[in-house]
């Protein structure tokens, strides 16, 4: 796979399916369970929200761009290389000389315990940088599909006032997907939880999940309540953990509130009822979990993959439900996705079998491995 890289910005960028712009940093991961002054080695991988969907996407055969800035340095290099291996546009990333690419330190753990341990070394990275002024905003524009959250706007105000640029309502805007991403220790003043709900009015797609709107806005009383709090988005999913998500969605929009001149529109699925707001929860298939990473981000992979494929929303929540299994069931944040004829074929169940889904570790390479078995069958 052909890998790009630059260190200035696209003279005539490609439209593509999905943008997406934020911080990823080089992960050491333990090669054993214990503190992390227990723990004699770590592997090396990545992680980042963003350029976790952008992978996600890229593997299940769309268009991506991933958008940041990373130091001229060894993990710089590393994080660039890695995400463009995957089949994503890298060739909007800037190097800075004068700052480095963030890491960070975890424990094996579950991140539901108190036994789970991150140590962040993102202060003043080239990422926090990011601004307005220095980012290729015809790059970032050119997708059908914008994809943000809100840890690049808890990163420095030079990093919100972009994400305000980019999420200002305006001609030509593609569809915003804004995944709330609420992480409180990265906020350094207690206004995280309002910009959060600024910039989350001001997307057309929004991710947040019913434990981390208590956390942030205080909202008890599941998804409705939520609605209520955020009636703006065309289309709103409230990941519910194990048990499912719910997604309200806004009527014959398919999700995109009206924008003038909007370039890359994406047409809504046809439903019953259009022009009528709907709301519809799928639950999760049972998963046999490896790490407890990365299934935000897969989720929302899932869900924006189906969507630009014109799916209704039951099955956009599916493929969600898919992706993020994917990711759960692999040991780091990022995992090798179903193939989309596998994918689509589960999406397709019946509820009573859907209901009885149980997925484990490989079960994304199950089809394969009967493909090939078939094929084998078939050979003289």
């Amino acid at each position: 796979m052909r890998i790009v890289t630059t260190t200035g910005p696209c003279n005539a960028p490609d439209v593509v399916d999905v943008v997406a712009l934020g911080e990823s940093m080089v992960a050491f991961l333990p090669s054993r369970p214990g503190r992390l002054a227990d723990v004699p080695s770590f592997d090396r991988g990545i992680g980042g929200a963003e350029s976790n969907v952008a992978c996600a996407l890229a593997a299940a055969g769309h268009t991506v761009r991933w958008v940041s800035r990373v130091g001229a340095d060894g993990f710089g290099d590393h994080l660039v290389e890695t995400i463009g291996s995957y089949g994503v546009d890298v060739t909007s990333v800037r190097r800075d000389p004068a700052r480095p690419t963030g890491v960070y330190f975890r424990t094996a753990g579950d991140r539901a315990t108190d036994a789970h341990e991150v140590a962040y070394y993102r202060a003043g990275s080239a990422a926090s940088a990011m601004a307005v002024g220095n980012t290729d905003l015809t790059a970032v524009r050119a997708g059908r599909v914008l994809h943000l959250s809100g840890i690049t706007a808890a990163l420095s105000g030079d990093c919100l006032g972009l994400l305000r640029e980019l999420t200002a309502c305006r001609p030509g805007r593609p569809l915003i997907s804004f995944d709330v991403n609420h992480r409180a220790g990265l906020w350094r003043d207690a206004d995280g939880p309002r910009v959060l709900l600024e910039l989350a009015r001001a997307a057309d797609v929004v991710f947040v999940g019913e434990d981390e709107a208590e956390e942030a806005w205080g909202v008890t009383g599941g998804p409705t309540a939520i609605r209520d709090l955020l009636p703006e988005p065309g289309t709103l999913v409230v990941k519910q953990g194990a048990r499912g998500a719910t997604a309200f969605a806004g009527g014959c929009d398919g999700g995109a509130p009206s924008v003038p001149g909007r370039a890359h529109r994406l047409r809504p699925a046809p439903t019953p009822g259009a022009g009528q707001p709907t709301v519809t929860f799928e639950t999760a298939p049972t998963v046999q979990v490896s790490a407890a990473v990365g299934a935000g981000d897969g989720f929302a992979a899932g869900f924006l993959s189906a969507t630009l494929r014109g799916l209704p929303v039951r099955e956009r929540l599916r493929h969600g439900h898919l992706m993020a299994a994917a990711a759960l069931t692999a040991p780091g944040d990022l995992a090798a996705p179903p193939t989309r004829p596998h994918a689509d074929r589960l999406a397709a169940l019946d509820p009573e079998t859907w209901g009885t889904l149980r997925l484990g570790p490989g079960w994304t390479h199950t089809e394969d491995r009967e493909g090939q078995a078939e094929e084998e069958a078939r050979t003289p």
